[in-house]
Formats: structure tokens, C-alpha cells, sequence
């Protein structure tokens, strides 16, 4: 068995949350299904057979496009089922508003890009909340999106936000988290994006030189938190079976 890896561009690697699931003795099957076969693509699976989890990262795509990508809408139908079964699911940027898509929720275009570091406020709920069990209430994390979830999933939990980012991460049922965050990034990834949102920071007046300072500033806090997240997902995102299968 395996946890089903989204990838959906070439930088956008499972990082330290892959690092981790690895750590914790699981096998990742990292697909492009964006990507046609002689490109290197693989598609999405048509069930959930020998399948432990899934992991839908960001990319350039947007949700509302959805209509024009086959690919998108089967990753979409698999989280549905893949929820429906209390399958651990995690979603991140792209990967969240897909998740949020599916499960019915509301996505579209922000007024502003966001590009760099802003400060992530833990809600009541997300204090309580076991997979954000040490993160402190008050933290930097990194963004890097043109479109927002306008309305989570009925029944969903809203566990952060940021000043410009109200549904940062949430999540719904028992192993459904998503965030728009990229907390996965190390650093090369996190240049990475830096340098492939160029247009998103001057459509929305961000300055690239600022967001190099932030970075330089706050990637210390902002990677010993995320892998505490990864860390806490590892832990308890999964059935305790699973993790002894694994």
C-alpha cells in the first residue's frame, strides 16, 4: 500500500511533509497526472485499492478551471470517495481548494495575489485541535495564490487563519486537512516558488525584494513549525492499523 502523491508542477515536491511520511515507514506514489505519459504523467487512480492516503499539492492550475481538465476533475471525485471512506486526505494550496471543491465548498479569484510570508493566527477551534497540537497561536507561514476558498465544506472546521487569508486550513470529517499554505516547502522549494510568482507579486503590488528579507527573517520559525505539523499529520492523520502496517 501507499500513500498517492499529486504533484502538479516540477518544484512542487512533497518537501519536508514528504521527508517525514517517509520517516514514519510510508511508501509515497508520486504521480503528474496534469502530464501526458510520454511527458512523464501518470494518472489518477480509478479506485482506492492498496491506496492509504492521499496528498494533493499546489501548482500553477486553478480550481475554477476545473471544467477544462479531465485530470483535475478525476482527483476531485477520487478525494470525494477517499473522504467518504475516512481516508487520511491532505491537501496543500492548489490541493486544499480542491479538496474544498469537492466536498462543496466555494472557490475563486482573491482581489490580491498573496506571495510571501504573512502571520498565521490559530482559531479556537485550531487550538484544540490535535494536528495543530505545538504550533504557536501567532506564526509566519508562506502563501503563494491568485484564488481563495470563497466558503468551506458544510461541516468543515476552520483551525487558521491570516489578515488576508480567512480559510488558511481546515479541516472536515476525521482525516480531511487542507491548507492553503505551503507548509510542506524547504528552502530551495520556497525560492522555487518565490521566483515562478513573479507576475502574481507585481499584479498585486508585492514587493520581491521584501519577500526575500521575510524569508531570510522568518524561515527558522516557519520550517521548525511546519515540520511539526508534518510531524503531528504522520501521527494522527492516520489510523493506528495503517500505521502499523505500514
Amino acid at each position: 500500500m501507499a500513500i498517492i502523491v499529486f504533484q502538479h508542477w516540477p518544484q512542487g515536491g512533497p518537501g519536508r511533509l514528504g521527508m517525514t511520511l517517509r520517516d514514519h515507514g510510508f511508501k509515497l506514489d508520486i504521480r503528474s497526472p496534469h502530464l501526458t505519459a510520454d511527458k512523464g504523467g501518470s494518472p489518477v487512480p480509478t479506485d482506492l485499492d492498496n491506496i492509504q492516503a492521499l496528498v494533493i499539492l499546489g501548482g500553477p492550475q486553478n480550481v475554477t478551471d476545473i471544467a477544462n481538465h479531465p485530470w483535475m476533475q478525476a482527483e476531485a471525485e477520487l478525494i470525494r470517495e477517499a473522504h467518504a471512506k475516512n481516508l487520511p486526505v491532505i491537501g496543500i494550496c492548489l490541493g486544499a481548494q480542491l479538496i474544498a471543491h469537492a466536498l462543496g465548498g466555494q472557490i475563486g479569484p482573491r482581489e490580491k495575489s498573496a506571495v510571501g510570508f504573512y502571520t498565521m493566527t490559530i482559531s479556537p477551534a485550531g487550538q484544540t485541535e490535535t494536528l495543530m497540537g505545538g504550533v504557536a497561536w501567532s506564526s509566519p507561514q508562506a502563501l503563494s495564490c491568485g484564488q481563495e476558498i470563497k466558503e468551506l465544506p458544510a461541516g468543515a472546521t476552520l483551525l487558521a487563519s491570516t489578515a488576508n487569508t480567512r480559510n488558511l486550513i481546515f479541516k472536515a470529517g476525521l482525516r480531511t486537512f487542507a491548507s492553503v499554505a505551503h507548509f510542506e516547502c524547504d528552502r530551495p522549494q520556497l525560492e522555487a516558488m518565490w521566483a515562478a510568482s513573479k507576475d502574481d507579486m507585481t499584479a498585486g503590488g508585492i514587493s520581491p525584494q521584501q519577500v526575500e528579507a521575510d524569508t531570510e527573517k522568518h524561515y527558522a520559525a516557519y520550517a521548525r513549525l511546519s515540520d511539526r505539523l508534518c510531524v503531528n499529520l504522520a501521527n494522527f492523520c492516520f489510523p493506528l492499523r495503517t500505521k502499523l502496517s505500514a
